[in-house]
């Protein structure tokens, strides 16, 4: 059986059809190349409609849900206050890692995303930055442990 896999991009310019995602399609595509099955990005406006994509994907199966966007500083960006409380554990040494590598790269401000790591039910989630760059590198670091983490949410690797 195929594992779930599900993208929730944070992007009230996407969502209102400003301009296309361009972050969500990475992710999607690397979900697939781990063996995740995966539809299409949902996109919504930042804030409360990521908790409900979140909790939507969990409750239909997704072991992993990949967040983008909504990270930052400004005042819409509230991914990390809607995805906390829907969190049953966390797992910050995920969200020190992503971000960590971005500033080893020479992405300074790679420190000023937010992002969470966690576990919602049987699902791993993760907040990640809303640029090409900081997907690209969140994806770097993702790659040798995601599945791992997917598979122990649920004892399958012991």
């Amino acid at each position: 059986m195929s594992l779930r896999g599900e993208v929730v991009v944070a992007s009230n310019r996407a969502a209102a059809g400003v301009y296309e995602d361009a972050t969500g399609p990475l992710l999607v595509a690397f979900l697939r190349e781990l063996g995740f099955v995966v539809d299409d990005p949902v996109v919504v406006p930042d804030g409360a409609p990521v908790a409900t994509a979140i909790t939507d994907a969990v409750q239909a199966g997704a072991r992993v849900v990949l967040t983008t966007g909504g990270t930052g500083l400004t005042p819409t960006d509230l991914t990390p206050e809607v995805t906390r409380p829907l969190l049953d554990r966390e797992v910050p040494g995920l969200a020190e890692a992503i971000r960590s590598h971005g500033v080893a790269k020479g992405v300074p401000t790679a420190v000023l995303s937010r992002g969470l790591a966690g576990v919602v039910g049987s699902a791993v989630v993760v907040n990640l930055p809303g640029s090409r760059g900081g997907v690209r590198d969140a994806i770097e670091v993702l790659r040798p442990v995601l599945v791992h983490a997917v598979e122990q949410v649920v004892g399958s690797d012991h």
